[in-house]
């Protein structure tokens, strides 16, 4: 993939240059809803304690209807890389974006667990589908760009996810979870009526090498039967390394509180304080992803993420003080920030909205099995020695990362 590993700049009436202002709209409009995204789910995270009031739920109950969250997400995933190339990727996200603003007020609405699940397996469903959507449109707009920006996206999302978390914090206590959730439909609404427009009006950008003006080469044939499997191959392969970054996303947002209370016998606010460290430092790692990627490339950013956030974890999992698991913390979140989107873009190059929508669908899986494991290997052994597979994962997506450094879409001889 040298398209993202080179940062070329379009130069006006060349290749690009004439281009540069519906780009940069794109992209303005992509951060919005990739913000969007992050801040809705938070919203609706943080009304789970209530919800779970109003409908009598049970603690397994209420396990068995958020499962409708991640079974309509993973549905949903699989099937929207067909829909971003049919309709293409652009009209996708806006109209998903509507469906995840509607979607999110039914759960107040709700007053049983049964039909908690089921309007979940809405939401979820487009949850799961904007994100293949507005991945798939990043990654077109990250070769139109020259630059590797996939980071600031992502970025946008965690910010989004800060504040809506902490919007809902703070109206968690005078506003009810209908009138908190409906309002975030109608932000939603709105926001996707702004930013909507420009998605809609303008086309996904071809890469420049695609543009006859780009190059003198004969474009290269389509690849065979082998040249397909070989680059799902290689699709899942990235997957494989989103999943290991998001199975660390997912054990320390349920676990990491736990342990510096259980184990290391911190007040709970600073408990709590734990996971917030670790999403902050996340997201400045994004901010600066681009950066970082101009001067590293993407796969010295892949191990050296990698290797930051073993060590990170190894540090917060084993740490005999909470101040010092609370820098492991912070340690594991810069490390941990910019492999998803990375991962994502490589499966995006090599095979456009499906293979977003693999790597998303491995790396959602991730997620999804980091807390369980974790939860058995800490009644098998400790919370801190099962805190220590994400260090493992995390290594593990840096050799994997370091093996694939060469890997490019194969193509017919």
């Amino acid at each position: 993939m040298p398209l993202l590993n080179k940062v070329r700049t379009a130069v006006p009436g060349g290749p690009g240059g004439d281009t540069a202002p519906s780009l940069s709209r794109l992209r303005s409009a992509l951060t919005l809803f990739f913000a969007l995204d992050g801040f809705l789910f938070a919203g609706w995270v943080v009304r789970i304690p209530a919800i779970k009031q109003q409908t009598g739920a049970s603690a397994s109950d209420l396990g068995l209807a958020l499962l409708g969250v991640s079974a309509g997400a993973v549905v949903t995933m699989t099937l929207t890389g067909r829909l971003c190339r049919r309709h293409g990727s652009h009209a996708v996200t806006v109209a998903t974006a509507v469906l995840l603003s509607l979607s999110i007020a039914l759960p107040a609405l709700t007053h049983s667990p049964l039909a908690l699940g089921l309007v979940l397996l809405v939401f979820g469903a487009a949850y799961g589908g904007i994100n293949v959507a507005m991945n798939s449109a990043a990654v077109d707009l990250v070769a139109a760009l020259r630059r590797p920006v996939m980071p600031s996206f992502h970025a946008a999302f965690s910010l989004g996810g800060m504040l809506g978390a902490g919007l809902g914090g703070l109206v968690a206590g005078s506003v009810s979870p209908t009138a908190h959730l409906l309002g975030l439909t109608v932000v939603g609404l709105l926001l996707t009526a702004a930013a909507g427009p420009v998605l809609l009006r303008e086309p996904s950008p071809a890469p420049p090498e695609a543009t006859p003006a780009a190059s003198g080469a004969r474009p290269r044939r389509k690849a065979g039967t082998r040249g397909k499997a070989g680059t799902r191959g290689l699709v899942v392969v990235f997957g494989v390394i989103a999943l290991c970054t998001a199975y660390g996303e997912g054990a320390l947002a349920d676990w990491g509180a736990l342990h510096l209370e259980q184990d290391l016998q911190a007040h709970p606010g600073l408990a709590a304080a734990g996971y917030s460290l670790f999403a902050l430092t996340m997201t400045i790692g994004r901010l600066s992803g681009t950066a970082l990627l101009e001067r590293l490339g993407q796969t010295r950013t892949l191990v050296a993420g990698g290797a930051t956030a073993a060590a990170g974890m190894l540090l917060g999992a084993l740490a005999p003080s909470v101040w010092v698991a609370l820098l492991g913390f912070a340690v594991t979140g810069l490390g941990l920030a910019n492999i998803f989107p990375v991962a994502v873009a490589r499966a995006g190059a090599l095979a456009g909205p499906s293979g977003v929508a693999t790597a998303s669908t491995l790396g959602y899986g991730g997620m999804l099995l980091g807390p369980p494991s974790i939860g058995f290997l800490a009644d098998w052994f400790s919370l801190p020695l099962a805190l220590t597979t994400v260090a493992v994962l995390a290594a593990g997506a840096a050799v994997i990362g370091y093996a694939a450094r060469n890997a490019q879409a194969p193509t017919a001889g």
